[in-house]
């Protein structure tokens, strides 16, 4: 099935740099083919650039170079495979249970070539044993009460979590105090990134783990 693509914003270049060839050819598979196997809803082409790869585009600064990231509930590689072309400097895990979406996540894989790539069958709660890891991130999984729980075992001593999230993330981190506190997040902040370039600043909620209390 063939769904028409959002044009590719200005602001492309200015995120992706010399890897934006890549990223087109990711974009374009994900609408052509990403509708028909679930991936992503009917309407979500026609803003597949703004709203979901150039939104997790923007977090690649923050990944660190050498390190093994793991990405919690991949789905269509948003944004574990955007980050893995974004940065072939970092490793990246892609965690997801679904066979049908790591079977997208595998060929996709192939398909662009990227060797920095591992995509595991596995709920995050079974992948301890694949790390640890020295980042996770996170995109439109659960609440920060769920997320964390299941998360913070992946991460090495001083590991740190990267989730991106609507507007209620403050929200989210109110209901989440005792479980953050519980898992050993004493310092946390929540980064608007991408408000200059894009229709709607993209809402990442960072955090390091210094020990669980």
């Amino acid at each position: 099935m063939t769904t028409d693509l959002e044009p590719e914003p200005a602001s492309a270049r200015q995120i992706l740099g010399d890897r934006l060839e890549l990223s087109r050819e990711f974009a374009a598979h994900l609408a052509e083919q990403g509708e028909e196997i679930g991936l992503i809803g009917p309407l979500e082409a026609e803003r597949l650039w703004s709203r979901h790869l150039l939104n997790c585009a923007l977090v690649a600064p923050l990944l660190t170079s050498g390190a093994r990231i793991a990405d919690v509930g991949s789905g269509a590689g948003l944004p574990g495979l955007v980050l893995a072309i974004a940065r072939p400097d970092a490793e990246l895990v892609l965690i997801e249970p679904m066979e049908r979406r790591t079977t997208w996540l595998l060929a996709e894989t192939a398909r662009l070539g990227l060797h920095n790539v591992t995509v595991l069958r596995a709920r995050a709660e079974e992948a301890v044993d694949a790390g640890p890891f020295e980042q996770v991130t996170a995109r439109a999984v659960s609440a920060l009460t769920k997320l964390v729980p299941l998360t913070v075992p992946l991460l090495s001593p001083g590991g740190e979590l990267l989730f991106l999230k609507g507007a209620r993330i403050h929200d989210e981190i109110l209901a989440a105090r005792a479980v953050l506190r519980r898992h050993g997040i004493r310092e946390h902040e929540v980064l608007e990134l991408g408000g200059d370039v894009l229709p709607e600043a993209t809402r990442l909620f960072r955090a390091t783990v210094v020990g669980a209390s």
